[in-house]
């Protein structure tokens, strides 16, 4: 038996929490505090997305105490529904999702995203779930030379774990959008397929607006299918909170310290204190690799904020003479793997009205005309499993500066997505195609066979990224990463990092059930070891 399922024989049996894990914890607004917080717990964890919402819950279910910050606001799934796909980006997205990593070299510029808001950025995903291949798991276990329990086989029972968890089901062939089905056509025609995409969903009506908040919480993200079990379990959890540094006593970690936000503002109000036996950094790619750095740990291998991967995207727009409204479906129903071997992913997609009215080309009465054509419009997009070449660095402010060099292999994948997907739309009938090209007309079947695509700058293509990953990468040894495979960092005691900064290397699929599945491995191990 592995070691991992040995963990899930000891869930299975294990006892019911104590007494005190059984009185129902809360979740705290920045503006209810009038003064400054001194909190005292076994476990603080800095995050609330996939990964730490997965320890937090487990942790809380074993009896221990834990608290919960956050720095975004705490919103229910009701109100985020409700907001306009505008006032969400504004509330709720990291930065109002302006983020750009810089490129260097032959790159494009990418526009990078993330949640800030209790649930983090899973409260934002199309609700995707991927595991990790079972490729990138050998390459784990060989050239990175990780343990055998981080293999596909053994890591089965957190899998399971995570997608029972969170409803994972697959998606019906009668929900994808005429746009989907379209493209389906196409991708027949051409000679391939796509398959069923499974996402975390129940009782999805299909509205197309899952990245903006759904308006019948049909999306099972951690707000609801984790983040409820660990408050019932006994959690609390501070919205508004932002940590700004790690506490130490020597080499051990000892708790957090930061300020209580006046959100929307982010003003800082109140200082934050939080002592704890044990310290869980979750706050994603962009943001862990800051907090180690401002604490002055992590930094002695000289990996930390290196190796981001991105899986940078493209999305591809095309009209048909019939009406489509792609809208009316599941956003994101289908995918494939066919061209794994180009280093390839093709997704469905779909975003609200609004915003791809907003981004067409063309000004005046030309970008009125094409937005009303709005309804004769579908969308399809693809990721590239990019080889790492993203840096986080510290910027002015908050947020850091991150830059990134595409490898010479991702650089030459970008014309072949691009032309797969264009001539995928034609061979089902499209009329014309609108390239992520900036500045570039829409194009006919015609045209994009003259168009050399390879002689296209890079800075005008348009690139967009939701999977910041590795800046804080697993490692078999001290020399060669942050965290080991335990997830405790490197060179410290009791400061693990558990979000998706870990992941070893690029994925090449939708990260959030393999970010999960990670945590949940890590959470098993770390809940049988004892807090001092």
């Amino acid at each position: 038996m592995s070691a991992v399922s040995a963990n899930v024989s000891n869930v299975a049996a294990a006892p019911q929490p104590a007494a005190r894990s059984q009185r129902a914890g809360s979740i705290h607004r920045g503006a209810e505090h009038t003064r400054d917080l001194e909190l005292h717990c076994d476990v603080v964890v800095v995050g609330s997305g996939a990964g730490g919402a997965v320890v937090a819950t487990e942790l809380a279910l074993a009896g221990q105490r834990v608290i919960v910050l956050e720095e975004g606001p705490h919103l229910t799934a009701a109100e985020h529904g409700a907001l306009r796909p505008s006032e969400s980006i504004r509330h709720v997205w990291r930065d109002a999702a302006m983020t750009i990593a810089w490129p260097l070299g032959d790159t494009p510029p990418i526009n990078v995203t993330a949640g800030r808001v209790v649930g983090g950025s899973s409260t934002l995903t199309g609700g995707v779930c991927f595991r990790v291949p079972e490729h990138v798991h050998e390459v784990w276990l060989g050239e990175r030379g990780l343990p055998a329990d981080l293999g596909s086989k053994a890591m089965e029972p957190c899998y399971e774990a995570v997608e029972q968890a969170m409803h994972v089901e697959t998606v019906p062939v009668s929900a994808r959008s005429r746009g989907a089905a379209l493209f389906a056509e196409g991708m027949e025609r051409t000679g391939h397929a796509l398959h069923p995409m499974q996402r975390n969903t129940h009782d999805c009506k299909g509205e197309g607006r899952c990245n903006f908040g759904c308006p019948h919480g049909a999306k099972k993200s951690v707000d609801q299918s984790y983040l409820p079990r660990a408050v019932a379990a006994g959690a609390e959890i501070y919205a508004d909170s932002l940590v700004e540094r790690i506490l130490f006593d020597g080499d051990r970690a000892i708790g957090v310290e930061g300020w209580v936000l006046d959100n929307p503002r982010a003003k800082k109000r109140l200082r934050l204190r939080v002592k704890a036996r044990r310290v869980v950094v979750a706050c994603g790619g962009m943001h862990s690799p800051m907090l180690l750095a401002r604490s002055g740990v992590g930094k002695a291998s000289g990996h930390l904020g290196k190796h981001m991967t991105l899986h940078p995207g493209f999305r591809m727009i095309a009209s048909f003479d019939e009406p489509i409204f792609g809208w009316r479906g599941a956003m994101q129903p289908a995918f494939s793997d066919d061209f794994h071997a180009e280093r390839i992913t093709l997704t469905g997609l779909f975003i609200p009205q609004g915003v791809i009215a907003a981004t067409m080309p063309g000004a005046g009465k030309r970008h009125v005309e094409r937005a009303r054509n709005l309804r004769h419009l579908a969308m399809f997009g693809g990721m590239i499993h990019d080889d790492g070449g993203g840096r986080v660095w510290r910027g002015p402010g908050r947020e850091p500066v991150l830059t990134y060099r595409m490898a010479r292999e991702d650089r030459a994948a970008i014309p072949v997505i691009i032309r797969r997907m264009a001539e995928t739309f034609f061979a089902a009938g499209a009329r014309e195609c609108f390239l992520p090209v900036l500045g570039l007309e829409p194009v006919d079947a015609d045209g994009l066979r003259k168009l050399d695509l390879t002689k296209i700058p890079a800075k005008q293509l348009e690139c967009s990224s939701q999977h910041p990953l590795g800046s804080c990468r697993m490692s078999a040894t001290k020399e060669s990463g942050v965290v080991d495979p335990e997830g405790r960092v490197w060179g410290t005691r009791e400061l693990y990092v558990v979000d998706g900064s870990i992941v070893p290397t690029s994925l090449g699929v939708n990260p959030q059930i393999g970010i999960m599945a990670m945590a949940t491995r890590i959470v098993w191990r770390m809940r049988e070891r004892a807090l001092v």
